[in-house]
């Protein structure tokens, strides 16, 4: 049995691997978007009026309009969301996976959950009713720079609260993962919370991302409040490291991450990305590339990184592992390694 297929996760989650009991090594919570991933220059960025290098949350309207500006016919379609990707990231590579969800019945949610299961992740769509709605879109528009602006309409997701949380699920999984999209309405935070606290009363590790620049800058007090006294691992990038702890420059605000969370990752782009594992820090560094789309890479670094943690790697090896994937998806189109790609890249790492 290939064990990069997704036919074969029920035996990878039936696995006592490496001594461990639970079902799922990640349980993620997050917003089911599909991406439309498509290629824009800056001057159609500026005609627009959009802020590139962001996620600005638009209506169905408005992200229409857009869309029909575009040449669509350079564009792909898959199921998507920061979380989501993570959690794909963690099945390609072997792991056990689960994401907490919401889409609507239609055909867009119909295409979410179908692409949910092919690529091995368990999730609340499997024995939850379809609702009433429009499924969540994200415009990924990629520059000629490789890098990434998306404009966002949440339809249905824009509602996800703790009822979409599978809590069975949750306590028998080794990490939670947290998106933190969640936080820009009352109901996510909520979720966010419930979510955490639920983790920490059942012995399970509590992850969280950033997820973007804007939701520190805009979000700030609320993020305050769903990572409370702190969080066991955070993901950022190095400007939302800056923005959170209120400093100016890398140096400091690793400092003051420390008193955030236990363990932290800070990627840097073209430079690797820096590792605090709770005693020292370690550098992680980059592979070159001739990247085209940096869509999604810091979403698949973090479920390299999760994957290789709950399942035997060190920190540093974990980095290795999450660098090097994150290095072949900027190299293509879209958010998401193929299986073989996953395969490949553990192959080289052994």
């Amino acid at each position: 049995m290939d064990i990069f297929s997704p036919c074969a996760l029920g035996y990878i989650c039936s696995l006592k691997i490496s001594g461990m009991s639970k079902k799922y090594n990640v349980f993620g919570i997050g917003n089911a978007l599909v991406d439309i991933v498509t290629e824009v220059n800056d001057d159609f960025l500026k005609e627009h009026n959009i802020e590139k290098g962001l996620m600005t949350l638009v209506d169905e309207e408005n992200q229409t309009r857009i869309s029909n500006a575009i040449n669509m016919e350079s564009s792909n379609m898959q199921c998507g969301g920061s979380a989501a990707n993570s959690i794909i990231a963690v099945s390609q590579f072997g792991g056990s996976s689960y994401y907490s969800c919401k889409v609507a019945n239609d055909e867009l949610g119909k295409f979410y959950s179908k692409d949910l299961k092919e690529n091995g992740v368990h999730s609340n769509l499997d024995h939850q009713e379809l609702g009433n709605g429009i499924t969540g879109k994200c415009l990924v528009m990629t520059s000629d720079d490789a890098s990434r602006t998306m404009n966002t309409f949440l339809g249905i997701t824009a509602d996800y609260s703790k009822a979409e949380i599978s809590e069975e699920a949750l306590k028998d999984s080794q990490y939670l993962y947290i998106e933190g999209y969640l936080v820009t309405s009352d109901n996510g935070q909520e979720a966010m919370k419930h979510a955490k606290k639920l983790a920490e009363e059942n012995g399970v590790k509590t992850a969280l991302t950033f997820s973007d620049p804007s939701m520190v800058k805009y979000f700030k007090e609320p993020m305050k409040a769903v990572v409370g006294a702190s969080v066991d691992l955070l993901f950022c990038n190095e400007e939302e490291s800056m923005l959170y702890t209120d400093t100016d420059n890398l140096d400091d605000a690793r400092e003051a991450l420390k008193s955030v969370a236990k363990r932290f990752v800070i990627t840097l782009g073209e430079n690797g990305a820096m590792i605090f594992d709770g005693d020292t820090f370690i550098d992680i560094e980059p592979y070159k590339v001739n990247a085209i789309d940096t869509n999604g890479a810091g979403d698949l670094f973090a479920g390299a990184f999760m994957y290789g943690i709950t399942n035997g790697r060190s920190f540093a090896d974990a980095g290795k592992l999450a660098s090097l994937a994150s290095s072949k998806v900027v190299e293509q189109f879209g958010p998401r390694l193929e299986w073989h790609q996953a395969k490949d890249i553990l192959n080289h790492l052994q």
